[in-house]
């Protein structure tokens, strides 16, 4: 059970999929698959269900979380003596549902610390809390909690949540809205999962309603743009509307108490920051959110 099997077998076990893991690795399917067959013997167990599409079972899923921490604790420990063995800070890798968030505060971080190479990554609540657990993300921000015990946390802000709406929508002069009054109209969120959608699911489920969905997009510009346009309303937290560059359009407060934004910062219980991840916790945790 050599490195590169291992490596293979993350792969396979993210994708679920031989042939996109195949060409990810950049390996021949039948090469990857025999690969795959190999650790199954070996470990005596099959580690993926292959009834219809290939699926990670509970022994996959076991075994994936472990090679996981047993890899993360091997890239650790080669950035740790890398670190010890250079000059400077090195690298944070800092990942977040949006970078929208993070734009302003990176900014100031990078003019202080030039020399300090910052690793960016956008991804889902679920991915960053795997990538934290395998180590191979030093940090993150999320606006919702990660599933996954072995982390500590920092709360960076806590805002309101309102709706952005077009200019001229006829509820545009109103000086807040309640959730039910938005039954009717069409919304444009995030996909399932991210922190946006969740909240609105949520804030809908609480009055016996679903949102009227027509369009599904992640990017924090691209729902500006499209509420922007005419094509639907939206929920839009107070600092995405406080942004330099905004489409024109109007923010309403809802009346709900829940109808809000939490951000916080996590990382590892059990990892070794670097020098340039300590620099890059402390630039976070002391900026001034609510000012900036």
């Amino acid at each position: 059970m050599d490195l590169n099997t291992l490596r293979q077998f993350l792969v396979v076990a993210r994708l679920e999929h031989l042939s996109r893991a195949a060409d990810e690795l950049r390996v021949a399917q039948p090469s990857l698959s025999r690969t795959i067959g190999r650790l199954e013997s070996e470990l005596g167990t099959p580690l993926f269900d292959r009834a219809g599409r290939l699926q990670l079972n509970d022994s996959g899923r076991l075994f994936r979380d472990y090679v996981e921490r047993s890899l993360g604790e091997l890239d650790a420990g080669r950035r740790a003596v890398a670190d010890a063995a250079g000059e400077g800070f090195g690298t944070v890798r800092l990942a977040s549902e949006t970078l929208l968030t993070l734009t302003a505060p990176l900014a100031a971080f990078k003019r202080t610390h030039p020399a300090v190479e910052v690793e960016l990554h956008q991804w889902s609540a679920e991915d960053m809390a795997r990538q934290l657990r395998s180590q191979d993300l030093d940090l993150c921000v999320a606006s919702q909690p990660l599933r996954w015990d072995g982390l500590e946390t920092v709360r960076l802000f806590e805002e309101a949540v309102g709706v952005g709406m077009p200019l001229g929508h006829h509820l545009a002069d109103r000086p807040s809205i309640a959730v039910d009054e938005l039954a009717d109209e069409q919304f444009i969120t995030a996909s399932k999962g991210h922190w946006l959608r969740l909240l609105l699911d949520r804030l809908f489920a609480g009055s016996g309603l679903t949102p009227k969905i027509v369009c599904e997009t992640n990017e924090a510009s691209a729902i500006a743009e499209l509420i922007s346009a005419g094509l639907g309303i939206g929920l839009v937290p107070g600092l995405a509307r406080r942004t330099a560059i905004r489409a024109p359009g109007v923010w309403i407060p809802v009346d709900h108490p829940d109808c809000r934004r939490t951000t916080t910062l996590y990382w590892g219980a059990g990892s070794r920051l670097s020098p340039a991840a300590l620099l890059m916790r402390s630039a976070l945790t002391d900026w001034a959110w609510t000012s900036h």
